[in-house]
């Protein structure tokens, strides 16, 4: 059966557990606070409705707003409509072109002559 080192062994690994889950919440707190800092609340709102559907593009456009509040770019909160215009901006540059190729096969019965 199960030794005392076992259950020793599980309860460090359950407490390692938890402690990196409280880092990451504790992160995550402070990624909202200072995005509540830098966006309107329209733009809280919109950027919100979008995780609901797109959470990675969610993501990286609050990355991409932290990244440029941090390196001083974004110097006012923003409002909505720079939100909007930011979203453009992204989607322009990650739009991405597909291309569609039609092989078809060659059958037995024809002929190559």
């Amino acid at each position: 059966m199960f030794g005392f080192a076992d259950l020793q062994g599980n309860q460090q690994n359950s407490e390692q557990e938890k402690a990196q889950d409280d880092a990451k919440r504790e992160a995550e707190e402070r990624r909202q606070m200072m995005l509540s800092q830098i966006l309107s609340a329209e733009a809280r709102e919109r950027l919100a409705r979008i995780a609901l559907v797109k959470p990675e593009k969610a993501r990286g456009v609050e990355d991409f707003i932290l990244r440029a509040a941090q390196m001083g770019q974004i110097t006012e909160k923003v409002s909505e409509e720079r939100l909007i215009s930011l979203l453009e901006q992204i989607n322009n540059q990650t739009t991405r072109q597909t291309k569609v190729t039609i092989q078809r096969r060659r059958s037995v019965l024809e002929d190559d002559d």
